[in-house]
């Protein structure tokens, strides 16, 4: 069988910084992206593609709260699956107008993702992920009085709202996600890190309000669907130590053991290139055949060996 790549696209792929966030512009950027894909897929790969969903949930909770004497507002965890919705539609129909000249023309398809977390993580006791829109202390200390949430003050921006970030222990719908990849269908999935759900005694599935890291969720998916190769884009080119200062070196390949090495000293911080590390080394450390971290413009450079970070066991 062709080679089974989950691909992880960073925001940069559906919304650029300075934008406004309109339909318009999230098209063209996805557009852009799955241009990158479809060569992928040309090339007799095997695709499942993930991304994130950052600002597409946060201004779904804004529309929550403008609404909220109108209609009922949505949790957290609907909002999730709405943006998987959205984002989903758009890769799907760029990906078939990239792909339309092929006979028989690939099947793509959008999976709603759950993804299973521990309700004794213990990132539920130590909320941490900003969420939503930035607002006065009023507002905040009300909500925290009135609905027990958790709100900071955000590097003098405002008051936001926290949720915590439990690590995802399980993808619900991988048979289905492997299934189809293996029949050749591109799948899109667990999109914004997936819904997180916790399990109840009885097996019911449950959502919560939090939000899984995005690069996390791209490992434990490419590990549940057997995924032979793991392919975090971002918006640099390489890994590198001592990222943009005049000691920056730029790392080519290393060995899940140099990784750990680096993550322990502090190279990669926690809000970005930290957990797109991590996600790599737990990959290959859980059998998979190699991660890499590229640029968005250089993906299938990457794949070739001549771009990128590669990390393997």
């Amino acid at each position: 069988m062709s080679e089974v790549i989950v691909v992880a696209l960073g925001g940069n792929a559906i919304s650029q910084p300075g934008q406004r966030g309109t339909a318009e512009e999230q098209r063209a950027n996805v557009q852009t992206t799955t241009r990158q894909i479809a060569t992928m897929i040309r090339s007799g790969m095997r695709v499942i593609v993930t991304h994130g969903n950052g600002p597409q949930v946060g201004n779904l909770l804004i529309q929550q709260e403008e609404a909220s004497r109108l209609v009922p507002p949505m949790p957290l965890d609907i909002c999730g699956s709405q943006s998987q919705g959205q984002i989903g539609y758009m890769i799907q129909q760029s990906l078939l107008a990239q792909l339309n000249d092929l006979k028989p023309r690939p099947r793509v398809v959008t999976v709603v993702t759950q993804v299973q977390v521990d309700a004794k993580d213990p990132a539920f006791g130590k909320p941490s992920k900003p969420v939503g829109p930035f607002y006065g202390e009023d507002v905040a200390r009300k909500r925290m009085s009135e609905k027990g949430e958790t709100w900071i003050e955000d590097s003098g921006r405002g008051w936001r709202r926290v949720v915590p970030s439990p690590n995802p222990k399980a993808i619900v719908e991988h048979e289905t996600i492997r299934a189809l990849a293996t029949d050749g269908t591109v799948v899109i999935a667990c999109g914004g890190g997936g819904i997180p759900v916790t399990v109840g005694a009885d097996g019911t599935l449950v959502g919560v309000e939090a939000v899984i890291d995005k690069d996390l969720a791209a490992e434990c998916l490419a590990r549940d669907t057997k995924a032979d190769t793991l392919l975090i884009l971002t918006d640099v080119s390489k890994v590198a130590l001592g990222y943009r200062t005049p000691e920056q070196k730029n790392i080519d390949a290393m060995s899940a053991a140099e990784a750990r090495i680096y993550l322990s000293q502090g190279h990669f911080k926690a809000g970005s290139m930290g957990p797109k590390v991590e996600a790599c080394v737990r990959f290959v450390e859980h059998g998979g055949h190699r991660a890499i971290i590229a640029s968005l413009n250089e993906a299938n450079e990457a794949l070739l060996g001549r771009a990128g970070t590669a990390i393997r066991a």
